[in-house]
């Protein structure tokens, strides 16, 4: 599998291919953050996030918090898996939530950056999470660090704005679920979502051709896309696609 080395202007679509570079992609800087209380359904959680990230990850999108409402109202689709988030906003807020309110088996991931890792690292230890959750440092497209993923359950929020980057995301996500290798134990699971599958919550705007390059993209490497309701997306390998609406 090919490496996908990026910079921050190949995440996005663009009518041209312009090489040049800013001053903040090629110039390190201290790293500043910004720490606050933010609301999620039944608690508050203090996030430290970044000023400023050469990878973009230095936001926590308002999509985070519609999904984390979502997914505590669908728990049972939850309970018993093993979750990993592919992509975790460089903070790591909707992992946390999630172990924190459900006491889910939950691993983040997130570009390979060392920033990025210690910051979500962070959030966990001053969120009472120890010791912290699993994390992999990952790029989408890139050699995947485990050969036999047995997570039954990868999600993700807003992560649709790196048009450019799509071909990698969906080679990422092939991987996981038609790799997926069960541990031994079995887990008592809510069958109505198949196994593995991936649960995506899609709210910042894009173009809808956008949208649907992504969806059919999905389709075309043999992923089966379900709309299940509040923005929500079930991804799942076309023979394991049923799902209960």
């Amino acid at each position: 599998m090919d490496i996908a080395l990026f910079s921050p202007s190949s995440l996005f679509a663009g009518d041209d291919d312009d090489d040049s570079t800013t001053e903040e992609e090629t110039v390190g800087t201290h790293q500043s953050y910004e720490e606050r209380s933010h609301e999620f359904p039944g608690m508050d959680l203090l996030i430290r996030e970044f000023s400023f990230h050469q990878l973009n990850a230095n936001l926590l999108w308002p999509g985070t918090f519609a999904f984390a409402e979502w997914l505590l109202q669908n728990c049972s689709w939850l309970e018993g898996r093993r979750i990993i988030e592919l992509g975790s906003s460089g903070t790591g807020a909707l992992a946390i939530f999630l172990q924190k309110s459900l006491g889910v088996d939950i691993t983040t991931s997130d570009f390979d950056d060392e920033e990025v890792e210690e910051n979500i690292a962070h959030n966990c230890r001053i969120n009472g999470i120890t010791p912290v959750l699993p994390h992999i440092r990952y790029t989408w497209g890139d050699k995947f660090p485990k050969t036999e993923p047995d997570w039954d359950l990868v999600i993700a929020s807003d992560i649709l704005l790196y048009v450019k980057q799509y071909p990698n995301l969906i080679k990422t996500l092939s991987f996981l679920l038609n790799s997926y290798k069960p541990k031994d134990e079995k887990a008592e699971i809510d069958l109505s979502l198949p196994q593995p599958t991936f649960l995506m919550s899609w709210r910042r705007r894009i173009g809808k051709e956008d949208e649907e390059l992504f969806f059919n993209g999905c389709e075309n490497a043999g992923l089966a896309v379900k709309h299940v309701g509040s923005r929500v997306y079930c991804i799942s390998p076309r023979q394991t696609s049923q799902v209960d609406q």
